[in-house]
């Protein structure tokens, strides 16, 4: 069958409009292995289908789209990046959003592989293509340009390359398309920031982390929800966590929260922040961001009370990540009748509320009333059957 393979690659060459051939190959193609593939990977010649891509034909593009797809894996990621660099560049300004695609995947392999990601980092122009991709309309392009991205970032070399060399400009000019593009930048350096406080400091250098925090803590409402997701995520890591209470970021959070009841339109990024506080207590200690951070219980407990369902969600998804472990469970318990109330409240809309909601209000529950083997002390049992009680003597038991 490979063989029926590359005479049909040789007919394809050669011709000017080759539309039967690709069919023919698109077909052949799917009964081949991929091992046997790579065993003649030598004799794979790639140059004329790309070169096919040129042309603006839909249906050839399509097919050549697919074959490639199966006879580049067959060739190692060393051989794509160092003899096809040249198509690579072509595919990632192609107006074929699926060659872009198709050539994004490729950078994908290259990137993942030691010996091969050498080529992209010494390949400025391709660095620059990738980084334009991300300013594309495609979803799918942008998110494949900004997870290759991240892959490089990867290594001491990447960063030098991304942050150290023209490419930093390129990503700042991309970030001025729009603002879905400048959004999706900052998930890129959210991605790398992460990684460890070396990336974080390379993130912070650029001015992208600086101009991120400012947004959030700006006086758009729409921005600041979109903002404090990202936020969120570089707060997972610990040194994330630190670099935003060093900067005073989690602090700002605080006061815009307080400051809340007077902004009408609250409503927008209120629950983004609650959820960042709720996560930030889980991964550091629900007792002192609780304690530090008193208005961020005070709103968890007041948007349970709210006629909005999606404050409610937020605040019993919130009071379920608090009660996942003991220290959370008391800090709850220590707010005394105020608690009570609430588990009453859960308990209602566990049996009124959408089934969207019941399903959060039993998650919660299950949440607040689980205690693994090693943590079933006697005070702690006595503490979730008087939760059990309190929920059972409300709406719960006379459904």
């Amino acid at each position: 069958m490979a063989a029926q393979v590359l005479a049909l690659l040789r007919e394809v060459s050669r011709l000017e409009a080759p539309l039967e051939e690709l069919r023919a190959l698109q077909s052949v193609l799917q009964s081949v292995p991929l091992s046997e593939l790579r065993e003649h990977a030598a004799e794979l010649h790639l140059g004329p289908l790309f070169s096919l891509l040129n042309e603006n034909h839909r249906e050839q593009t399509t097919l050549c789209v697919s074959i490639l797809e199966r006879l580049l894996q067959a060739l190692e990621p060393v051989h794509v990046a160092r003899n096809l660099k040249v198509d690579l560049q072509r595919g990632l300004t192609h107006t074929n959003d699926s060659v872009k695609i198709l050539t994004l995947s490729q950078v994908g392999r290259i990137v993942d592989n030691s010996d091969a990601v050498t080529e992209i980092l010494n390949n400025a122009e391709l660095l620059k293509q990738i980084v334009y991709c991300i300013g594309g309309e495609n979803l799918s392009v942008a998110k494949a340009a900004i997870k290759s991205l991240s892959r490089i970032s990867l290594t001491q070399a990447g960063l030098e390359a991304l942050f150290e060399s023209n490419l930093l400009d390129d990503l700042k000019s991309v970030m001025k398309t729009n603002d879905i593009v400048r959004y999706r930048v900052y998930e890129l350096i959210v991605e790398i920031s992460s990684v460890s406080p070396e990336s974080l400091n390379y993130c912070t250098t650029s001015g992208l982390v600086t101009q991120l925090l400012r947004e959030l803590t700006g006086e758009d409402v729409l921005v600041r929800a979109t903002c404090i997701e990202m936020v969120t995520s570089l707060a997972y890591t610990h040194h994330g966590r630190q670099y935003l209470a060093q900067e005073g970021v989690i602090d700002q959070i605080s006061n815009i929260i307080v400051g809340a009841d007077s902004d009408p339109f609250s409503s927008f990024y209120l629950p983004g922040f609650v959820k960042f506080f709720g996560n930030l207590a889980i991964m550091d200690s629900p007792q002192q961001i609780c304690e530090r951070y008193p208005v961020f219980v005070e709103k968890v407990f007041e948007m349970t009370e709210s006629q909005d369902p999606t404050m409610i969600g937020v605040a019993v998804d919130t009071i379920g990540i608090l009660g996942s472990n003991v220290e959370g469970k008391q800090v709850l318990q220590k707010t005394g009748t105020r608690f009570e109330r609430l588990l009453m409240k859960i308990g209602y809309q566990a049996k009124n509320a959408s089934t969207e909601l019941k399903i959060r209000c039993l998650d919660a529950v299950s949440s607040l009333f689980y205690l693994p083997p090693e943590q079933q002390t006697d005070d702690l049992l006595r503490m979730t059957q008087s939760r059990f009680c309190r929920i059972c003597d409300g709406p719960v038991r006379r459904a």
